[in-house]
């Protein structure tokens, strides 16, 4: 037995020792096209390039969030984190070889210029994508305040191209804003930075202090979040519940496994919720909604999410900026992965155009309908129309199919609880 054991350890350390000197030989081999290209290319390269492009070219075979970020690139990602940074306002990733918009920001250059989710970046001022990381294209992108770029546009359902141009500007991100929504408080993320968590909590404890004993619900929005930081995800997912896993990540190793868990506090006092979500979110957004939706804390209402259950760290190369690696896969609460799959919501609503029904038919028999009937005075006429078409909503919700289902859908939640107490 102890030969035999012997035997094994002198063959495991022989091929442990093979193993190594065939991965120096694979490094050799980069090493060695280095210097080719350097020395005989029909052109004079720069090397700090080859060598980033060659970083990248390893990165990118992985999947598409893994990348190399250059110090200007690494800068610029630790300010964006930050909820400031400079540039258009666009979340986005890369696929076919095109830049896919995964989010417009709201409120951003981008948005306000007509950019929507799913659209494809096919150039970038003239200049075709195809060929660039994702890295260099969202490098184009950015530029000084008040320069404008061009780009090059492809919708699904448009056969044509379109061309936009949008000025770049300073990107200040308010990723959490409310409003009063009736009896409801609305609440929409659009983005999971440093600020989201304290955003949050600031901002329900407003929306709670104006509704006051009216208080019924909250519609949490995180349509075209593209998400953003982990932590941040976690916080958020623990304000509306009060107990149990939120999230856990697994690595490569099982020990890599991490798990996530709720305090008790809930910011809406138990009230029913409903998250909001398209195939816009993503990720950080996908956390939430999951975690929501497994411990039946709230109702997912829209469409199908992204499906980027994947996490990233960022690891600081010193002196070469950093990288962004592909570390774990996430999984919800009931041990769910989504990547590739989504968040399927549990009431699907397709975001589609708000148009009056014709009511002539129903309203022919009324005071109003009888010849020389007392008219109404003029201002009360038009104050009792617009209440009545806003059923009391704001009129920026009149016009959200998805978030009038929202609200419609709370209210009947809340006649029936209060049927059932009175029973």
């Amino acid at each position: 037995y102890a030969l035999l054991l012997g035997s094994a350890l002198v063959l495991g350390s022989t091929a442990i020792a093979a193993a190594t000197t065939d991965t120096y030989q694979q490094v050799g081999l980069i090493a060695d096209v280095f210097e080719r290209i350097r020395k005989d290319y029909v052109e004079e390269v720069d090397p700090e390039k080859l060598v980033e492009y060659a970083v990248n070219g390893m990165l990118r075979s992985l999947d598409p969030h893994s990348s190399y970020l250059n110090p200007k690139t690494y800068r610029a990602m630790q300010v964006q984190t930050r909820g400031e940074f400079g540039g258009l306002g666009i979340e986005v990733t890369m696929e076919n070889g095109f830049v896919k918009v995964v989010s417009p920001i709201d409120d951003t250059p981008a948005a306000k210029a007509g950019i929507k989710a799913g659209d494809y970046i096919t150039h970038l001022d003239g200049e075709l994508v195809q060929g660039l990381t994702l890295s260099q294209a969202v490098e184009k992108m950015r530029g000084p305040v008040d320069s404008k770029i061009k780009l090059t546009v492809r919708r699904p359902g448009v056969k044509e191209p379109l061309q936009i141009t949008i000025t770049r500007a300073i990107i200040q991100v308010k990723s959490v804003r409310g409003r009063v929504e009736g009896d409801v408080a609305y609440v929409r993320i659009t983005a999971f930075n440093e600020k989201t968590a304290s955003g949050l909590t600031s901002e329900m404890a407003k929306l709670k202090e104006k509704l006051g004993k009216n208080f019924s619900g909250v519609v949490l929005d995180l349509r075209n979040n593209p998400g953003g930081l982990l932590d941040q995800a976690i916080a958020v997912s623990d304000a509306f519940l009060e107990r149990g896993e939120i999230v856990s990540t697994r690595g490569r190793q099982p020990e890599d496994t991490r798990r996530f868990n709720a305090q008790a506090g809930d910011l809406a006092d138990g009230k029913p919720m409903i998250v909001l979500m398209n195939g816009g979110s993503a990720s950080a957004s996908e956390i939430v909604a999951g975690a929501l939706q497994d411990h039946r804390r709230a109702i997912i209402l829209g469409t199908k999410s992204f499906g980027k259950g994947s996490v990233q760290t960022i690891i600081p190369i010193q002196g070469h900026g950093a990288i962004r690696l592909t570390t774990a896969r996430y999984y919800t609460p009931s041990g769910r992965s989504i990547q590739a799959l989504g968040i399927v919501p549990d009431i699907k609503v397709e975001q589609t155009k708000v148009e009056e029904v014709d009511k002539s038919q129903d309203e022919s028999r009324n005071e109003a309908s009888l010849r020389g009937h007392l008219s109404v005075e003029p201002d009360t006429a038009a104050e009792e129309k617009k209440k009545a078409k806003l059923n009391g909503r704001t009129e920026r919700a009149a016009l959200d199919h998805q978030l009038t289902y929202a609200l419609d859908l709370l209210r009947s939640i809340k006649i029936a609880s209060m049927r059932l107490g009175k029973n």
